[in-house]
């Protein structure tokens, strides 16, 4: 019989590479907000029963850290009340839940690179809210992989990198926080991972190695930093913009307009993730480098 998985979040840019990298697994039904509202507990139930998946795959969020931090009780349902009830879901059927957490669950006062044992204290309710997901999930489910991600983008859905390249088409300069640093991340390496974790389980065998896990691209970056990259590279691919990382300027946090306080340092350190799956994080340049010729690609076929 073929294994059932169940992926929740299918319109985001995680949702999306998931669709890809666990479709060789077996029978993967991936659903959006207009088939399950996560606001709504009878919502997942009803879908966990008439799907019965050996795995589900919890890629739905409230992303907007600003968002999180205007509606504050949604943020908490989403991100917090849902995964656990989808982790208790999934334990009354002995399947395995996984789940996405983030670097904001930090403070980012530590000078390096957080590891899993860190102690976490969020300085926004987005970050209250993603920590409040992962300890349930952890509570719920012992089967259970919760895996930290940092500074997602994708090729398809909204994220910094689309939306820096959006404003290098604009005649005015940029103001980038430079402060603030981390790893941009590939939606398409953590669905990758995300698939060899879930192929290993599904092989079966005594000490699969549940738990939490940082995944993120290797390397670190500041936004301004970043930004600039991209600038370079879409330039080199042929993508239409007309600024230069010369016109990228940097500004601190205190400078730039924001409901809500983020962490300074959001670096993750990956090598629990090595030790335990064998898995390598490529620099975060490469993915950044290949997300973008992968765009000029699409853009000339079109």
């Amino acid at each position: 019989m073929s294994t059932k998985i169940l992926v929740l979040g299918r319109d985001g840019q995680l949702g999306f590479e998931l669709r890809r990298s666990l479709a060789p697994l077996g029978n993967v039904t991936a659903v959006g907000k207009s088939e399950c509202d996560l606001t709504y507990p009878l919502q997942l139930a009803r879908l966990v029963r008439r799907e019965k998946p050996d795995v589900i795959v919890n890629a739905a969020a409230l992303t907007s850290v600003e968002r999180a931090e205007e509606d504050v009780v949604r943020a908490m349902r989403i991100n917090g009340e849902a995964a656990g009830e989808l982790a208790a879901l999934a334990a009354s059927r002995s399947a395995l839940i996984v789940h996405y957490s983030s670097d904001y669950v930090f403070d980012g006062a530590k000078p390096d690179p957080y590891v899993e044992s860190d102690r976490p204290a969020p300085l926004n309710a987005y970050g209250r809210s993603k920590l409040a997901g992962e300890r349930a999930v952890r509570a719920m489910n012992p089967a259970h992989l919760v895996f930290r991600t940092s500074w997602i983008y994708g090729v398809f859905g909204s994220s910094f990198l689309r939306s820096v390249l959006m404003a290098l088409r604009q005649p005015e300069p940029l103001r980038v926080v430079s402060d603030q640093r981390g790893a941009p991340t590939g939606a398409a390496f953590i669905a990758d991972v995300t698939a060899l974790a879930v192929a290993r389980y599904l092989h079966g065998g005594a000490g699969f190695p549940f738990g939490l896990y940082h995944l993120a691209a290797a390397g670190h970056a500041s936004w301004h930093e970043y930004a600039c990259y991209v600038a370079e590279q879409a330039r080199i691919a042929g993508l239409p913009i007309t600024l230069t990382p010369a016109d990228i300027q940097p500004v601190p946090s205190s400078e730039y307009p924001s409901t809500a306080r983020r962490p300074l340092n959001s670096c993750l350190d990956t090598g629990l993730l090595e030790r335990q799956f064998g898995i390598h994080a490529p620099p975060w340049r490469d993915g950044v480098r290949h997300a973008l010729a992968a765009m000029a690609g699409s853009r000339n076929l079109a």
